[in-house]
């Protein structure tokens, strides 16, 4: 924890990035009656995007699935990630993910009688992974909605508050933290400092349950646009 704590001082003083993989873009707007969703704000939110790469800087870590070419901006096909929602105010949130924990991320479609099986998902998910998502991680769960919808909700969960869990959320961390994995793998209680969980409405047939893991390093910022 020293060592974390340390990095993060360092990366403040600096001005700099607390970690080398500064992740993929995921950008989710909040827009009033008031603010269009046009064309233009998708660019604009590109632009930011490509600016903010060269002038930070950021790792370039956007390629092409398949010939990898890499696009050098953070930008490309469907990149960045944008998710739109109506709210009263004009916000523009940003989560880096980086792909060391992305890649441990997991999804299911368990039966409607299998309730009880969500718990054992998460911690099977959470073993699986190891050190590798640079624990002591913060995990997001989705519950219920669609396939797609249960990957979004579990993401959108990384942005909430660490702080305040609700009880099923502590029975999740404590479950998870008894594998004992501990701090970047080496051992010890805290192998996970929050589990947050979103839910959905769902197929009366289906249980979709999605898990996304983010390191200990869960960055992310919320600015509101005035105007």
């Amino acid at each position: 924890f020293a060592n974390i704590l340390n990095n993060i001082k360092t990366a403040w003083e600096l001005g700099i990035p607390m970690c080398q993989d500064t992740g993929v873009p995921v950008i989710y707007l909040t827009l009033p009656p008031d603010v269009p969703l046009t064309q233009d704000l998708y660019d604009a939110v590109a632009e930011g995007v490509r600016r903010a790469t060269k002038e930070v800087p950021l790792r370039p870590n956007v390629v092409d699935p398949l010939t990898r070419h890499n696009t050098n901006d953070n930008t490309g096909l469907s990149m960045p990630a944008i998710h739109v929602k109506p709210g009263a105010k004009f916000t523009v949130t940003v989560l880096p993910k980086g792909a060391g924990a992305e890649n441990m991320s997991r999804i299911t479609m368990l039966l409607p009688s299998q309730k009880n099986q969500v718990e054992k998902f998460v911690v099977e998910t959470v073993y699986l992974a190891g050190s590798r998502p640079c624990p002591p991680i913060i995990i997001g769960v989705g519950i219920g909605g669609t396939f797609d919808g249960a990957a979004a909700l579990a993401k959108e969960a990384l942005l909430e508050p660490v702080d305040v869990m609700t009880d099923y959320e502590q029975q999740l961390l404590c479950a998870v933290n008894r594998l004992g994995i501990g701090v970047m793998g080496l051992g010890g209680d805290f192998t996970a400092l929050a589990v947050k969980v979103k839910t959905a409405g769902c197929h009366t047939a289906s249980l979709p349950v999605a898990v996304n893991i983010q390191c200990w390093a869960n960055r992310h910022a919320t600015v509101e646009v005035k105007r």
